[in-house]
Order: structure tokens, then sequence, then C-alpha cells
């Protein structure tokens, strides 16, 4: 879909850091190496990171997703996406005999190792995060006898735990610190030998701290991402309760003209599965005088490929990031 003519603004500010983390780098680069090396099709249990874009592109290249197991065949290769999986899918692919490689985030996998550390010592687990979305199931999973989902203030405030005196809070990856805050304070008030993991993704947090950076400094924020994307969520709320028009859009086809209306300086920001050709499109329907980057942190982690792709051909793959100039 074609975006609306231009609207032309004074200014617009670009959060920095802003899009691809190194989790969401690795992910997209364990696909396009298993294509490259292994021959379509590749198999990949949910979406590898929520951004549509992403996924497309790597459809178009002949990458196949799927959200049950069932739907890939017998001893073909399947990639778990980026946000982790529990055991049981593990133990169901080698049943399969399917050939697995894991894009689990190194932060998410932290998180797994943890709630296996404190289950052995007899802690009941307190994860605290949004039900249903991928990285809890898959924390969820590693230790499911003694794990107890904590979503809100009131679930906080009701949960039952046989020892008191051992409970350790986890936190899904691509939550805020506001976020948890309040759960944490009731938490420890009820539990106060509570211990308490900081899981939260240095990502997340920078891409926050960015998006604040800017919310004193214009007049409109447009945070580009999926609407199912937890990070992306986080942006736009953090410019909302700053009290700025904040919007989260997948595209520039999105933006509405009376948005716009009276706006002179705009904020953008994207997350962290967003492709930076995205971003450049907004611009671009923005047509601003003047485009100033704001950068609050440099970021430079760089998480290890699986040895899977490691190897022989490593001097010769020419990497072609999806959307960060060199697919349109």
């Amino acid at each position: 879909m074609s975006a609306p003519a231009p609207h032309r603004v004074d200014d617009v500010l670009l959060a920095e850091p802003r899009g691809f983390c190194a989790g969401v780098d690795r992910a997209i680069e364990i696909v396009e190496r298993a294509l490259a090396q292994f021959g379509a099709p590749i198999y990949v249990r949910h979406e590898i990171v929520h951004n549509r874009y992403v996924v497309d592109t790597l459809r178009r290249r002949g990458a196949v997703f799927v959200e049950d197991l069932e739907d890939v065949p017998d001893g073909a290769t399947v990639i778990f996406s980026a946000h982790g999986v529990a055991p049981e899918v593990w133990e169901a692919s080698r049943t399969r005999g399917l050939s697995v490689i894991d894009a689990t985030c190194p932060l998410v996998t932290k998180v797994h190792l943890e709630s296996l550390k404190y289950a052995k010592e007899s802690y009941s687990i307190v994860v605290i995060g949004h039900e249903g979305h991928p990285e809890v199931i898959g924390t969820m999973g590693q230790s499911p006898s003694v794990s107890h989902l904590i979503s809100t203030v009131k679930q906080a405030e009701e949960v039952e735990l046989p020892d008191p005196d051992r409970v350790v809070a986890l936190t899904q990856t691509t939550l805020s610190l506001e976020d948890t805050r309040e759960i944490v304070d009731v938490l420890r008030a009820r539990f106060p030998s509570l211990i308490v993991r900081n899981d939260i993704c240095y990502a997340t947090t920078n891409r926050q701290e960015a998006a604040k950076a800017l919310v004193d400094k214009v007049d409109l924020m447009l945070v580009i991402g999926a609407q199912s994307s937890s990070n992306c969520n986080r942006l736009r709320e953090v410019a909302a309760d700053a009290g700025i028009p904040s919007y989260l859009i997948d595209d520039a086809s999105l933006i509405q003209p009376a948005w716009l209306e009276g706006v002179e300086r705009v904020g953008i920001t994207s997350g962290a599965s967003t492709p930076e050709s995205l971003v450049e499109e907004v611009i671009d329907h923005l047509a601003p005088e003047t485009v100033t980057t704001v950068e609050v942190i440099k970021e430079d982690v760089v998480f290890t490929l699986p040895k899977e792709l490691r190897g022989k051909g490593e001097q010769k793959w020419a990497r072609q990031r999806i959307g960060q100039g060199a697919i349109r």
C-alpha cells in the first residue's frame, strides 16, 4: 500500500539507538545463512522476530514459518525463533528427527538458565511478563512445576507460594523498569527475602532512554514497528506517559494527516525488530527541513552465531541486512 502525499514538517529528531538489536540481528542472520547453506525450504517455528516486513522478506527467500512442529516434515531443518522455546519443544524435535538451529537470543537463554538454577535450589519462580507472549511461554516452560506468571499488581498481591523465604523473580526481557516496578514492590512487601533478577534487555532499556531524550524536544512521537512487538509498545508509552501524542505504526502508509496539524518537530524511534529502511520511508514521507540524530549511548554488542553456521564459508559470506539499505 503506497503512502499518502507527504506532509512536510520542520524538523525530525531521530532517537539513537533504535532499530535492530544484537539478538534480532543474529536471529535474522541465522535464517539467511541457513537458507544459503542448506537451501530452501528452511522451517522457522514462530515468527523469527516480531516484524511483518522482516518475516515477509524471509518468506520470499524460502523460509516457512510455522506455529506447530507438526507442520515441519520429518528430518527437515527447523530454526527456533529469537523468543526461545520450552524444553518440551526441543524434545519433540529430537523425537521427530529434526535438525534444529537455535536462534534464541542469548539474553533470553540467560533467563532460561536462571530458571533451571533456582528450580534446582527449591525456589518458587515468579515470571513477570505478558501472558501468551512466546518468550514468556518459553521461560515458564523451563521449570513449569514451580513457575508462576505475574502480569498485574493484583496477581502479585494474590499469588500464594509454598516457601515465602525462597522466591525469585525473573522478567520478560522486553519490558521496562517502569513495567515491573509496582509488581516488584508488591512482591518485596509480601516476600522480604525476594531475589530479583533484572533480566530486562540492554537494548530495550537503551531504546527507552533514547526515546525519553526526545520527549521534551518534539511535538509528536512516531514509533516504527509491529503492533505485536512488546518493546515497540513500551516505546510508544514512554512518549504518551510524558504527555506527547505518540503513535505506533508499521510503516509510512499509516501516518494520518490530522496527526501532523500544527506539528513542527517530530521524534522518531523504532523497535528492536524494525528495519532501518522503514524509518527512512517515514522520513521521506515527512520531508523535513532538517534531520538530527540524538544519541544517548553507542551500542557495540555482537552475539556469536550457532556453530552449525560458522566455519568454512565464514570469509565468503556477504551479509545483506534486511531493510538496512540492501533490500527496498
